[in-house]
């Protein structure tokens, strides 16, 4: 695959920040992750959302005209303007009890940079866990499939459980 606009994406824990900065590092271009965009900057993080148009609007200053970028996360039922710039999607996927180990993982790490919120880790967990039930309403696997289906741009489905080389790999290998 040549340098182009890739969006990643996946659940939560997938990997999908971690693939889409080593694509970006190899093809040196920029990286975007759409929670950046998602969420204003707060102390504890992840409390304040922007507004749809804000966050498009920062997309479209900060990144989107370039010729290549690799941008990573969900933007389902906001994000679709952006997502029309890209050339290809790469979507991951990883057995819901890996992923979930992972974040835990995760969510420990971030704990010790920041003061621990017990209630606020348990919502988070509890909402990425819901990601493979057919009947969540919010941001899920089922909902990532139906809005896959309709992307007018080729998909690349890789299984996140192996490494990062490979799967990168993968990816530069693919000719969409």
């Amino acid at each position: 695959m040549r340098r182009s606009r890739v969006h990643v994406l996946g659940a939560s824990g997938s990997g999908t920040t971690t693939l889409a900065r080593a694509l970006a590092d190899r093809w040196s271009v920029p990286h975007a992750d759409a929670d950046d965009y998602f969420w204003r900057p707060t102390t504890p993080p992840f409390t304040h959302k922007r507004e749809v148009a804000e966050r498009v609007a920062l997309m479209r200053q900060l990144f989107v005209p370039r010729e290549a970028w690799v941008l990573s996360g969900s933007m389902l039922g906001w994000g679709d303007e952006i997502v029309a710039q890209c050339q290809a999607v790469v979507f991951l996927t990883l057995d819901p009890g890996e992923r979930m180990r992972r974040l835990e993982r995760r969510e420990d790490l971030r704990a010790e940079d920041r003061p621990a919120d017990p209630e606020a880790r348990a919502r988070f967990l509890d909402w990425a866990r819901s990601y493979d039930d057919p009947g969540f309403t919010g941001r899920s696997r089922s909902h990532h499939e139906a809005w896959l289906r309709r992307l007018e741009v080729p998909v690349l489905r890789l299984d996140s459980a192996h490494p990062v080389p490979a799967l990168l790999d993968s990816v530069l290998r693919w000719e969409p």
